[in-house]
């Protein structure tokens, strides 16, 4: 295979970006549910699993083994609590081979971004308690006894991330912060909500949290009509992301 990732890669990414725009606007959200829907995003981020798949199909993944819809099919078990359903995961001869969660974030920003760093921290920290407590074994899937390959290592899984937030003024301005007892970081002075995502995604990768993460900055004006987007760094790409994904995904399929 010459390259990692389908020649159409970046196509694809402004696809998803421009459907999560044009999903989003198209869709009633209630008053009530509209800072909720906001943030979690939903069916509106239907793009990008459907880049994963695509990816997960170009490295020679069956497509039976690629799951991006359907509440039991997505949802695995968790420790702190019974189950978590996620956005999409790769299971192959029994093995959990990658998770993935995708949220956005559009406006309310000042209310949302302190609880969507509490979720992912959360529900990294429940994923991988689960894997060391043997949560995802091969003996303990569900269709174990189907299976004719005696090798029962299982491998690290891949734990992906990505944030889309909306670019705007409210997103990228210098925010203040609160402080009480003592000084907060330094690193957070003057931090944007943007900025401060950012940091957010390089400090769970740093911390072993997820094996990759990606930010994504789409302004909404141009998003829905060219599905334009950038990102703050490229450690923090979709394709850094998706190859990351992709290098994992190959060895365990060589492998297995």
């Amino acid at each position: 295979m010459n390259n990692i990732l389908p020649n159409d890669f970046d196509l694809l990414v402004q696809q998803a970006v421009l459907q999560f725009w044009n999903s989003r606007l198209s869709s009633s959200v209630s008053t009530q549910e509209g800072g909720r829907g906001s943030v979690i995003g939903g069916k509106n981020l239907d793009g990008f699993s459907s880049l994963i798949k695509a990816v997960a199909q170009h490295c020679g993944a069956p497509d039976d083994c690629i799951v991006t819809s359907g509440k039991k099919t997505l949802t695995i078990p968790g420790y702190f609590r019974p189950t978590k359903m996620w956005d999409a995961i790769v299971i192959y001869k029994g093995r959990l081979v990658a998770c993935f969660e995708l949220k956005s974030q559009v406006g309310s920003f000042g209310n949302n971004f302190n609880n969507r760093t509490e979720e992912s921290i959360g529900s990294a920290t429940d994923f991988w308690t689960a894997f060391r407590e043997k949560a995802f074994d091969i003996e303990n899937f569900k269709s174990a006894n189907l299976l004719s390959d005696n090798n029962t290592v299982v491998k690290r899984p891949f734990l992906g991330y990505l944030m889309l937030l909306e670019e705007c003024n409210d997103s990228t301005s210098p925010v203040k912060v609160e402080e009480g007892n003592f000084n907060v970081f330094k690193e957070f002075y003057l931090s944007s909500y943007a900025k401060r995502y950012q940091l957010l995604c390089e400090k769970l990768v740093l911390e072993g949290l997820y094996s990759s993460a990606s930010l994504i900055l789409s302004n909404k004006d141009k998003g829905m009509t060219t599905g334009d987007y950038s990102t703050p760094t490229n450690s923090l790409s979709p394709r850094s992301l998706l190859a990351d994904f992709a290098g994992q995904l190959l060895s365990v399929l060589e492998r297995y």
